[in-house]
């Protein structure tokens, strides 16, 4: 027997075997719309209320993409002139701030030593010089900044239409969520899709790039004066409602619906604003009130 069945069977048998049962049975023309369960056995179910509200509704699309690092944040440091580098002072995962001695070199022509200095503050990630060698035009150190991270995030022509700069973005990344907002969007050549650029700041979160990024792309908010969770909805008789919470009380409700966001539902009417209703495991008070009305029917 699963777990779903077994909550199931202990809540059908408490409350058929409740104090209660003759009072808390009622029939309306149709059907069993109440039943009562105490408090204890509510919290053993996971039967847990709220109160409607104000909300806003966010209707978002998923996009995926990855942390990068940018073009301002990445410095490749070259000799000014050729020489023979005499000393290094840098190596790989040293932290450097701006105007920080990497190296000093002997120029090839005047044999004055001059030294090569971080242009920008982070960290080295590269390295190749060292001592004896000669600089010619090569790379020595690479450095970049990671304090400032951009998402990129793959937006397909089916979603081209909806996206655009300013939007909100609530991104999971290595299992934080970090809020953003588009940047600019910018095409990816020979790819099916745009690249969404979000920033990030990156100061205390130790992310890096490379890492991959799940993110909710907000592109229409509206504010509506009740809603309900949509996990609380159930249909009961072809009727759509919630169950009202009164005293212990459970009471389906039927409701007049309108726009429907990821997580709530717009209530035209049929509840008001901080009626207490059921928002988890509703299902077990509806699987109740028709076990209750087959009964009743026989």
């Amino acid at each position: 027997m699963t777990v779903h069945n077994i909550l199931l069977t202990v809540l059908l048998s408490a409350i058929a075997c409740g104090a209660h049962a003759e009072e808390n049975h009622k029939l309306d023309d149709h059907s069993l719309r109440a039943t009562h369960i105490l408090p204890t056995l509510a919290n053993q179910l996971g039967i847990t209320t709220q109160l409607s509200g104000v909300k806003v509704l966010k209707h978002t699309l998923v996009s995926y993409g990855t942390l990068t690092t940018g073009a301002e944040q990445l410095s490749h440091v070259r000799a000014r002139y050729t020489g023979l580098i005499k000393t290094v002072h840098g190596s790989v995962g040293d932290s450097v701030k701006a105007g920080d001695l990497l190296a000093e070199v002997e120029s090839n022509e005047s044999l004055n030593q001059y030294p090569v200095r971080a242009p920008i503050a982070g960290t080295i990630i590269q390295r190749h010089a060292n001592n004896g060698e000669v600089t010619q035009n090569q790379v020595l150190f690479s450095i970049a900044n990671f304090d400032t991270l951009w998402a990129e995030l793959r937006i397909y022509p089916a979603q081209q239409r909806q996206v655009k700069p300013g939007l909100n973005v609530s991104m999971n990344v290595n299992a934080q969520i970090i809020s953003g907002q588009i940047a600019h969007i910018i095409p990816e050549l020979n790819k099916p899709y745009q690249l969404a650029r979000v920033q990030l700041q990156n100061h205390d979160m130790g992310l890096f790039p490379g890492s991959l990024v799940e993110a909710q792309v907000i592109v229409d908010e509206t504010s509506v004066a009740v809603a309900v969770v949509n996990t609380a909805l159930q249909t009961l008789d072809g009727e759509t409602g919630v169950f009202v919470h009164h005293n212990g009380q459970y009471t389906f409700t039927p409701l007049a619906l309108g726009l429907r966001s990821d997580k709530f539902t717009e209530v035209i009417s049929g509840i008001g604003v901080n009626e207490d209703y059921v928002a988890q495991n509703s299902y077990l008070l509806k699987a109740e009130l028709e076990k209750s009305e087959a009964e009743h029917n026989h």
